[in-house]
């Protein structure tokens, strides 16, 4: 094989790819416009590099005209159909008077194409030969690369506009086509006596990678199977070609084997990756689902919070005008009280300072989902607010016959903390040690390391297992340990302290042996806590 028919060879090969990539486009979606321009553009193309690949190996000077007038026939479509398909993939619909404008062009340029007009004549070089340029080859360069940039320039544009994800799309599309339409017109040179390298010809085939790297990897032109099915045939095509070159009948059926065993092997390969490719997209699309359906459960979240902030406001003042009348009439200010309805008022008090923790618990939800808490961080010494907490609940302990222990250090250091907050989780801690415990002692006691001051509250109650201590400081979570006990509650009242010990930089926990063995709730502050002072909202 000599020099010009081994340069051939490239846009031959070139041809085979491109018009393979197109035809399989267009056979998924045969009638989808895109699919049908990208086909177009793909075949005027392969008639360019085709064309040339007889052009190179022409006998004799009128065969060579021939071949490269039929050439232009394909070139003359080339800017049209890229500009058409430019204005569908970038869903441009205002240039529709252009688009009309370049296939007038188009039709008007056929016919002349084929005349000595357009070209005449043949320049020869190192590695092939083109026929001459004449007058109307002027024209039909600036129709030719006036489409051309416009097809760029509008790519351009979409893709500075697009989104993150459509970028991934449109980039090796746009480079891939830039290589093609850049490199590619240079053959129009030998037309002016310019001699060319032949390694234009071959500008296709990263053409072709970059787009096949764009449809496999982010579903440019929703073809993802394409590249598999383009590359395979492009194989079976050329180790076909190799069967008629046997020179023996043993070569030849061995060589028909291996190509049976290659075409088998080719559809299993294609049918993994389309099976491959449904199972990527059902999982696509239920993540949209789950995404989808995620942020629908945040708006109601967010407007559950918004119902219980609003709710929690209206009940505080009524509650709070209650517990304020019920104490008067508990305290003689009416007038004396009979002492059967004595009784009656106490239970109003304790119901009605049972709402007002609830609805306090739901205040603050509210405001610690919507990062509205405020916390006024100052120096603080944590015994004082364990010793007025334990005060105030001792006459309750004492009324279920539990007694309350303190055990605390002398010299315990200060921290810088919101003492609301933290009088908040002890209360917490202590409250819930009396309402689960029936006998014993309550030890409330404070000590410090080197890096923390800790609180813990020890009980002799219920205790808990292991599913229990996992899940307690959950928002709504009751441990399956208070079934069947008296003892009202909402779930909300850990979940509240943890979020506060964590807005301070702390970590709370429970401990407990088992059911039945009693409980230890604790929580702890560094020493050393970067919060700075005063009022701030978490």
């Amino acid at each position: 094989m000599d020099l010009v028919s081994t340069y051939s060879l490239l846009p031959l090969a070139s041809s085979i790819v491109v018009v393979v990539l197109g035809f399989f486009v267009w056979l998924k979606r045969p009638r989808d416009m895109l699919a049908i321009l990208f086909f177009l553009y793909c075949f005027t193309i392969a008639l360019w590099l085709f064309g040339t690949f007889h052009l190179f190996n022409a006998a004799a000077d009128e065969d060579a005209i021939f071949w490269d007038r039929i050439i232009y026939i394909g070139v003359n479509f080339i800017p049209i159909f890229l500009y058409h398909f430019g204005l569908i993939y970038c869903g441009i619909t205002r240039q529709r008077a252009m688009l009309v404008a370049g296939y007038l062009c188009a039709f008007i340029f056929l016919p002349l194409t084929q005349s000595t007009l357009f070209v005449d004549g043949l320049f020869r070089y190192a590695w092939g030969v083109h026929t001459r340029a004449q007058f109307f080859h002027q024209p039909f360069l600036v129709y030719f690369f006036t489409f051309f940039i416009a097809f760029f320039v509008n790519l351009r544009m979409h893709y500075r506009s697009a989104s993150a994800e459509r970028k991934k799309q449109v980039k090796p599309m746009l480079v891939g086509f830039l290589i093609l339409d850049c490199i590619g017109p240079l053959a129009f040179l030998p037309a002016y006596g310019i001699s060319v390298y032949p390694v234009i010809f071959l500008s296709a085939i990263p053409f072709v990678l970059l787009l096949a790297y764009a449809i496999i990897r982010h579903n440019a032109l929703d073809m993802k199977t394409i590249s598999a099915e383009v590359f395979i045939t492009f194989i079976a095509i050329i180790f076909s070609a190799e069967v008629f070159f046997a020179r023996t009948t043993t070569e030849f059926l061995l060589r028909m084997i291996a190509l049976a065993a290659l075409i088998s092997f080719s559809v299993l390969l294609v049918r993994g990756v389309k099976n491959e490719v449904r199972r990527r997209e059902e999982i696509q699309q239920l993540a949209k689902d789950l995404q989808e359906a995620n942020a629908r459960l945040t708006e109601l979240d967010h407007v559950k919070s918004e119902f219980l902030s609003i709710a929690a406001h209206q009940l505080r003042t009524p509650l709070s005008v209650i517990k304020g009348y019920t104490s008067m009439m508990q305290e003689g200010d009416y007038g004396s009280v009979p002492k059967e309805m004595q009784p009656i008022l106490d239970n109003v008090y304790n119901s009605n300072e049972h709402l007002i923790h609830l609805v306090d618990d739901f205040l603050d939800i509210s405001r610690i989902e919507s990062g509205r808490t405020k916390y006024d961080f100052k120096p603080l010494d944590i015994s004082v607010i364990v010793s007025n907490v334990v005060n105030e609940l001792s006459e309750r302990a004492k009324a279920k016959g539990l007694r309350v222990e303190v055990k605390t250090c002398e010299a315990l250091p200060a921290v810088v903390a919101d003492a609301e907050k933290i009088r908040h989780v002890i209360y917490n801690f202590v409250d819930n040690a009396i309402k689960y415990s029936t006998a014993g002692s309550i030890i409330v006691a404070c000590a410090f390391t080197k890096d923390e001051v800790q609180c813990t509250v020890t009980d002799t109650g219920i205790g808990m297992d292991e599913t229990d201590r996992e899940n307690l400081f959950q928002k709504f979570y009751r441990g399956r340990n208070v079934q069947g006990i008296e003892v009202n509650g909402t779930g909300l009242g850990l979940f509240v302290c943890k979020k506060f010990i964590e807005a301070h930089q702390g970590r709370i926990w429970v401990e407990s042996a088992g059911a039945g063995k009693g409980s230890v709730f604790g929580f702890s502050l560094l020493r050393t806590a970067t919060l700075q002072q005063g009022t701030q909202s978490l």
